[in-house]
């Protein structure tokens, strides 16, 4: 246990040297999640429960092995007597001491012994699932949050774009208003579009620095402005045209998912904790064996003598037959009849959600394809008809309203594209995760 312990600790230590190795704080999806792993709290509770699991382990396998245990024992007592010579009462003391040593062991309970084993390291596989359920919890999150940082970062780079077009566009109707080429409301137009894009800007910032804040949090990452992570080169189309099947998707994910494997194991301890609860009924057969001396003050011996003399080994049979157990043993049975159940209904459950999250998520991505390939076409159009407009207000061919209301349309187009692409990739993803691919960019 203590190898078992120590090499944990050295895991976790390496963890931790490796998501923080990031000299210049631009941190990858995966540098993220190793070191959201090797910080966050559950999952460390989870691999103490799995070294606890290990221990149980093991107490199960001694149950096995003979008992041994030592006593010595120191008693002085008085007792009063009549003097014939001087017919008065006096009291003599009574000392003795008592030396043993006894051994047991059970020779016959019905497998109850091999069953604790049995159920022990059940438990124990169950733990390992269950923390790797917590670590796929961390690492979705991680995954979210990084995607997050990445959407608001394009997001300023095209509000910053938008805004520098719209400062040129402002300059120019300054000149133009100037030579009196348009009226003040045209010009004012334009500058107070100019005003709401430096605003969206700002805005777009603000969103980028609290998805970096959630993410240092999520790592459990002391916030510093020098964060910054790893952004991925996307390709400009990122739709793959899949048409999922959830039943095909379900069958690879139900092999390999922690939770529904914790799930199988909790209900085959709660099998095995039936028959231990069964085993009850049945009698116990021990062994036991020991050894015992003593000495005695009221004795003429001496003290070594009569250690030798009263040395006295014994050996035998314990048969302990259940009878009458105010019912302990019958509602021992119950209650583990009904844990049963429920643990096959939680079984029942996870595979339900797995399998509804699942049909979802085939959902979501047909769904998401399609909203993206939608707002494309929507954008290339507003980006023509935006250029189209740009060149007639350039030629005095159109006022500074309607170009407000194209660079309007194509902002709004652009900000549901960039939605609809992140929002495809991120359920592209999900997919992969539930068919067992790494969570990667």
């Amino acid at each position: 246990m203590k190898i078992i312990s120590t090499l944990l600790i050295l895991l976790i230590g390496i963890g931790n040297l490796l998501a923080q190795d990031t000299s210049s704080n631009t941190w990858t999806l995966e540098q993220c999640i190793n070191h959201a792993l090797s910080q966050n709290i559950q999952v460390q509770q989870t691999l103490l429960t799995n070294l606890s699991n290990q221990v149980d382990v093991e107490q199960a396998k001694a149950q096995k092995l003979p008992s041994l245990n030592a006593s010595v024992s120191y008693t002085a007592s008085w007792s009063g007597s009549d003097n014939t010579n001087s017919w008065e009462s006096d009291y003599r003391d009574n000392q003795s001491n008592n030396f043993s040593l006894n051994s047991s062991v059970t020779l016959f309970n019905s497998g109850k012994l091999t069953k604790l084993i049995e159920q022990a390291k059940i438990d124990m596989e169950a733990g390992i699932y269950d923390s790797e359920a917590v670590k796929e919890t961390v690492s979705l999150n991680i995954l979210n949050a990084f995607m997050q940082v990445i959407f608001n970062k394009e997001n300023v780079e095209n509000a910053k774009i938008q805004m520098e077009a719209t400062q040129e566009q402002a300059e120019y109707a300054e000149a133009r208003y100037a030579a009196g080429a348009i009226s003040k409301t045209d010009y004012l137009q334009v500058k107070s579009q100019l005003a709401t894009e430096k605003s969206s800007l700002i805005s777009a910032q603000s969103e980028l620095a609290i998805s970096k804040v959630n993410l240092m949090q999520m790592m459990l990452l002391p916030v510093s402005n020098d964060f910054d992570i790893s952004y991925p080169e996307l390709a400009e189309n990122i739709n793959q045209d899949l048409l999922p099947d959830a039943t095909e998707v379900y069958s690879i994910s139900a092999d390999i998912r922690p939770t529904l494997r914790s799930a199988a194991f909790q209900k085959q301890s709660a099998e095995l904790n039936e028959k231990i609860a069964k085993a009850g009924y049945m009698p116990v057969l021990s062994a036991n064996t020991g050894l015992s001396t003593g000495y005695s003050n009221t004795l003429d011996a001496t003290y070594t003598n009569q250690l030798n003399d009263r040395f006295t080994p014994n050996v035998g049979l314990t048969l302990s037959i259940p009878i009458f157990q105010n019912k302990q043993v019958k509602t021992s049975v119950a209650k583990a009849k009904i844990s049963y159940q429920n643990a096959e209904l939680t079984e029942k459950d996870e595979q339900n959600t797995l399998r509804m999250n699942i049909e979802q998520v085939c959902l979501d991505v047909m769904t998401s394809q399609y909203e993206f390939e939608a707002y494309k076409e929507v954008f290339e159009a507003n980006e023509e008809s935006y250029a189209l407009a740009e060149e007639k207000y350039k030629n005095g061919l159109m006022n500074s309203v309607d170009f407000i209301f194209e660079k309007n349309n194509l902002i709004q187009a652009q900000s549901s594209f960039l939605q609809s692409k992140y929002k495809l990739l991120f359920n592209y993803k999900i997919l992969d995760f539930y068919k067992g691919q790494p969570i990667t960019l």
